[in-house]
């Protein structure tokens, strides 16, 4: 009698944790998918938009693209940014990869006052930024050097095609922040987000670099790009 009480206990436990996973995955993915239409709106703007006329040459010069939809910064004498975003890769035949998914997270102290909403592109000109990208922790602006590109209203930027960077970050700002810089932060993989949107685990590398991943939500982004 005991041990059926305990066996059907240990069925319950195992149907509850099945069923908190599931709702996880769910979520995951749902975020996942979120991200990418997000991403893909994010650069069609900022393309149709006069003040970023450069970026598609960059985009048709790239090695790679990571999309940050929504760069959240904020704080008083502390301050902080992050958000997430998807980047993809150019194959050799000149195609884009499906979406890997990643969080970009910096802090700094200093005089900062006020918030600001980013739209942010990074375009990744060198097999090196690219090769940073699938590192388990990239630095921005150690692992790779980076150029603030041609950007929108009221963002200072050094107006520079010459392509010796490794990564250019095209930006639009909503709000007023000063301070900071993209310059010293940190991207890292969202694993959890890719296993969603793949139905998996799905690492960076095997999704854009070997292709062993697709999902067909990710097509119009994928076409929006030049």
């Amino acid at each position: 009698m005991m041990a059926s009480a305990i066996l059907r206990g240990l069925r319950a436990a195992a149907a509850a944790l099945f069923m908190v996973a599931a709702g996880s995955t769910a979520a995951a993915a749902n975020e996942a998918e979120a991200l990418v239409t997000e991403s893909r709106l994010t650069v069609d703007r900022l393309m149709a938009d006069e003040d970023f006329f450069e970026l598609s040459k960059f985009i048709q010069s790239a090695k790679g693209i990571y999309i940050v939809p929504q760069l959240v910064k904020g704080g008083f004498i502390l301050g902080a940014e992050g958000g997430s975003g998807v980047f993809l890769a150019r194959g050799t035949d000149g195609s884009w990869s499906a979406p890997a998914f990643y969080t970009l997270a910096a802090g700094s102290i200093g005089l900062q006052i006020g918030g600001e909403v980013k739209e942010v592109v990074f375009v990744l000109m060198s097999d090196k930024a690219v090769d940073a990208m699938l590192s388990s922790e990239f630095k921005l602006g150690a692992d790779a050097s980076i150029s603030v590109g041609p950007v929108g209203r009221g963002v200072e930027a050094s107006r520079t095609t010459d392509f010796t960077s490794d990564i250019y970050a095209f930006s639009k700002s909503v709000g007023l922040f000063g301070g900071g810089a993209l310059e010293g932060a940190k991207i890292f993989e969202r694993k959890n987000m890719a296993a969603g949107y793949y139905g998996g685990p799905a690492g960076a590398r095997d999704i854009v670099i070997n292709r062993t991943f697709s999902n067909a939500q990710a097509d119009k982004l994928r076409e929006t790009l030049p």
